[in-house]
């Protein structure tokens, strides 16, 4: 039995580093598509679309600091062609070289392999998300064994919610699903102890889905070695997620825990945890300082629909487009009845776009939201597409 469950444990840190380099890959893909490294070129009277030059990408991660020289960014690239996730544009070098020669995302022509894996991984990324975004808040700071847990959901609670939201038509079609998830290293039990049961064990996402990771964390096969510590400074943690949705942390690097001064665009109005390292005591959060952060308030005065509708009121309505990348949009809504912008990520996409803090929120994808409070219009943005089309309000100065 034991030698059993070791061998799930196995090949489930095995699958969790499959996991990470897919989504390293597609971060990577969505800031090439942002910084237009990836565009069609053409090359001998042929045109090929969504690729990139293999040396103005080594150049460009050594200029972003996710490479050190050009040796360990030619292997960080091996590595996701090792992996299919890219290939040269006409499939005749199946080696990553330092040349002018055009290499593309498979995501982006459509010849990625959708194998049992990815699909599983691909399930527990929409699981997560959608977890994330759901009012029923089933993970949240939870206790076993004298030890809290963040982010943590019992076995039984997370079926009855697969249930309720159509994830599975019966408690053993739900089991099954989460079966496969954990021994994909998708999911955990909080100590690494048991396998999945229908029960008051509790468990965890072993995957940080919206972590923005660094390249060079592929050149370790050990997936323990992906700290937390490579989060943005803006990457927002929720400290006792049982309280109201304004109770927000910033962890910096240095883990030294802070009030939010910004906000990175990993969330709209709920954190990210980072998981505990697979197959090692997970960390207590009994030793976290109690620290309240309800930030306040960035509006001068409360404002109404009604002020804000009047004829010859002294606000400007813009359209904008937000084009998220890899984390997210890079802005937190607050209030209701309107909305505004409490924050925004001076480097994220919405700030590009035009967004600014103490702007109303007039409608999202042509949805009109006024009259909606923050929650609401967070899920709606959540859970549509990566493309946001936004009417806003502001005040004319």
């Amino acid at each position: 039995m034991e030698s059993l469950q070791n061998s799930v444990k196995k090949k489930a840190t095995e699958r969790h580093y499959k996991a990470e380099v897919l989504i390293t890959g597609e971060q990577l893909r969505l800031r090439l598509h942002d910084g237009k490294l990836i565009k069609d070129r053409r090359y001998n009277l042929r045109t090929y679309p969504n690729c990139f030059v293999a040396k103005e990408l080594i150049d460009w991660l050594i200029d972003h600091k996710e490479a050190h020289d050009r040796e360990t960014a030619i292997k960080l690239m091996q590595k996701l062609m090792d992996h299919n996730i890219i290939h040269h544009v006409c499939d005749g070098h199946s080696e990553f070289k330092d040349a002018k020669l055009l290499y593309r995302f498979r995501k982006d022509d459509g010849t990625f392999p959708l194998s049992k894996e990815v699909k599983v991984f691909m399930r527990g990324q929409s699981l997560y998300e959608k977890l994330l975004s759901s009012e029923d808040a089933i993970m949240k700071l939870q206790e076993e064994n004298g030890l809290k847990y963040q982010r943590a959901v019992l076995g039984c609670e997370i079926i009855d919610w697969l249930i309720k939201e159509g994830e599975a038509s019966s408690r053993k079609e739900a089991v099954e699903l989460c079966r496969r998830e954990l021994e994909h290293g998708i999911i955990q039990h909080v100590s690494n102890r048991h396998h999945f049961f229908d029960s008051n064990l509790l468990y965890q996402f072993r995957l940080n889905f919206r972590r923005r990771r660094r390249l060079t964390e592929l050149l370790s096969e050990d997936s323990g070695t992906a700290q937390e510590s490579h989060d943005s400074p803006f990457c927002l943690r929720k400290l006792n997620p049982e309280q109201d949705g304004s109770s927000f942390l910033s962890v910096q690097t240095n883990k030294e825990i802070k009030v939010v001064s910004a906000v990175r665009r990993s969330s709209i109005t709920s954190a990210v945890t980072g998981s505990a390292t697979f197959y090692n005591t997970a960390p207590s959060l009994a030793c976290l300082p109690s620290v309240e952060c309800n930030p306040k308030s960035v509006l001068k005065r409360p404002v109404t629909n009604e002020e804000l509708l009047s004829p010859g009121a002294p606000y400007l309505k813009k359209t904008l487009t937000i084009v998220g990348d890899a984390v997210g949009w890079g802005f937190v809504v607050r209030g209701a009845s309107p909305c505004y912008i409490q924050a925004v990520d001076p480097g994220g996409p919405a700030a590009a776009a035009g967004i600014k803090v103490r702007q109303f929120v007039v409608s999202v994808n042509s949805r009109h939201v006024m009259h909606l409070d923050y929650k609401t219009v967070s899920n709606i943005i959540m859970t549509g597409p990566r493309t946001l089309v936004m009417e806003v309000m502001e005040a004319i100065e």
